[in-house]
């Protein structure tokens, strides 16, 4: 009752075709980012001057106070770690980058600040308000507003010299905090993006699979998924912010962070802002939270963050200086999806693979509870072969599915340490790949059965309607979607 293997083949071979033609056919979001050519002023970088890089000479006992403070919607808990000396001095608060920050990961530079004279305040950031698809940056702006003002009012603190610290995340939520409070004296931007989230993100995202080596097909995959995001955040524009800033700001960047488009972050600093409002420094092999490879600060991190602070309002000539910035490529954007690409069109398709799926395995049981598997002779012989054949697909869709979604974790995981990683990357793409030629070839070779079935004379029940139509028709589904991000395109 089976179809010949070389008609089989044939059919298998015309259909990946067909799916590598709709791939293209289905225009997704295109993305490749083009070289990018340096400034003429990121070229030949000075030497940062001496004097910055000099811890301060007085070293202070320090106070430790911690206070929940509350704010619109939620209430946060506060370190306040000040030194013992006659002041007044100047104060910072940290503001997290993205994720659930804690005020803990502060400790260490909060503690060493404050030695050196400078009050210091970290808090745990809001729960409410806050999450991985939503995110208001005005909302965590005020909440940095709200520190500030508490910092004002303590004894000892020069209100003249009192302002915001922001790491990554934090460099859209700073700008917004300055330019609408005066209070706040200076900003301190770490690692600060400066450019939209989804460039920001597109750009790690090429930059990280460019060091792992993955081939061009796994950024396409990854880009064409970004695109059809629609979180609200993701096209957020901080240039008016930036703009608005009045107050003199230190931009901190490490050659080594594989997370932000330095070169043009920077430059949208300095276009943003006047000449005597900025310094930006480099620091060699710094990664994206300032340290190497993810352990001790780079030495002239805390020391430069001390005395720029300390020495407020005196700034330095140099405005840019350090290590050179090589940025590769540009930091472009990601189209929005066309509607067949978008979240929602993706999770109605997967749901109703996952109802296929399902309901086959149940339909079966419950037809086989009542008695009513085999009614015919014919469907004897037929159905337990193509049952076969369906359980089999949802094996290995089901299996298709989890190693996409492992083989994305693979690639998270070996950005952030991406020594010897590329075999392991290669590995995970053939894999996923593999399994998508399998499930296409285990679909056709099911339907033939099915088609050889009917020619034979096979009468199916309403069980076995619902089976057939449910695993055939999901993963159809899945192949096409399978075929929108690429995986049976070329080149590899």
């Amino acid at each position: 009752m089976s179809m010949g293997r070389g008609t089989l083949t044939v059919l298998a071979g015309v259909l990946v075709a067909l799916l590598a033609v709709i791939g293209y056919l289905l225009p997704p979001p295109t993305f490749d980012p083009p070289p990018l050519e340096p400034p003429a002023a990121f070229r030949d970088l000075p030497a940062q001057p001496s004097s910055e890089t000099r811890p301060p000479a007085t070293l202070y006992p320090i106070t430790t106070q911690t206070l929940t403070v509350p704010v619109r919607g939620d209430e946060l808990v506060t370190t306040i770690r000040s030194p013992q000396g006659p002041g007044p001095f100047p104060a910072m608060v940290f503001v997290q980058g993205s994720g659930s920050g804690d005020r803990g990961e502060f400790t260490t530079q909060a503690e060493w600040l404050a030695r050196h004279g400078i009050v210091t305040l970290a808090y745990d950031k809001r729960v409410n308000g806050y999450s991985f698809r939503s995110r208001d940056f005005t909302l965590l702006a005020d909440d940095a507003v709200t520190m500030i003002k508490l910092l004002r009012q303590r004894p000892g603190v020069d209100p003249a010299r009192t302002g915001l610290w922001g790491v990554s995340e934090g460099g859209w939520v700073v700008p917004i905090a300055a330019s609408a409070t005066p209070d706040i004296t200076y900003t301190v931007l770490v690692s600060s993006p400066n450019v939209s989230p989804m460039r920001q993100v597109a750009w790690a995202l090429n930059e990280q699979l460019l060091r792992l080596h993955a081939p061009t097909g796994v950024r396409d995959l990854l880009t064409r998924a970004m695109g059809g995001v629609g979180f609200n955040f993701l096209r957020y524009d901080s240039a008016p912010a930036l703009h608005g800033m009045r107050q003199p700001t230190l931009a901190l960047y490490g050659t080594g962070d594989p997370s932000i488009p330095f070169v043009e972050s920077t430059q949208t600093l300095i276009d943003a802002k006047p000449a005597p409002n900025y310094t930006i420094r480099f620091f060699a092999g710094a990664d994206h939270a300032m340290r190497r490879h993810g352990g001790p600060f780079v030495p002239d991190y805390l020391p430069t963050l001390a005395n720029w602070i300390t020495g407020l309002p005196a700034q330095s000539p140099v405005k840019m200086a350090g290590a050179k910035p090589v940025q590769r490529f540009e930091a472009s954007d990601v189209p929005a999806a066309p509607w067949y690409g978008g979240s929602t069109f993706l999770g109605l398709t997967l749901s109703l693979a996952a109802f296929g799926y399902v309901a086959a395995p149940v339909t079966e049981i419950f037809v086989r509870l009542r008695g009513r598997d085999l009614q015919h002779q014919t469907n004897a012989r037929v159905w337990p072969p193509i049952r076969r054949r369906l359980r089999h697909l949802i094996w290995t869709g089901l299996a298709l599915l989890a190693s996409v979604l492992a083989f994305i974790m693979l690639i998270v995981l070996f950005s952030v340490n991406q020594a010897g990683a590329w075999p392991a990357v290669q590995a995970g793409w053939l894999v996923v790949r593999v399994l998508a030629v399998v499930i296409l070839a285990q679909l056709v070779g099911a339907t033939g059965a099915v088609l050889v079935g009917f020619r034979d004379g096979w009468q199916t029940t309403g069980g076995q309607q619902v089976a057939i139509t449910g695993v055939l028709g999901g993963t159809a589904l899945m192949l096409i979607t399978a075929a929108y991000y690429g995986l049976f395109g070329f080149p590899w």
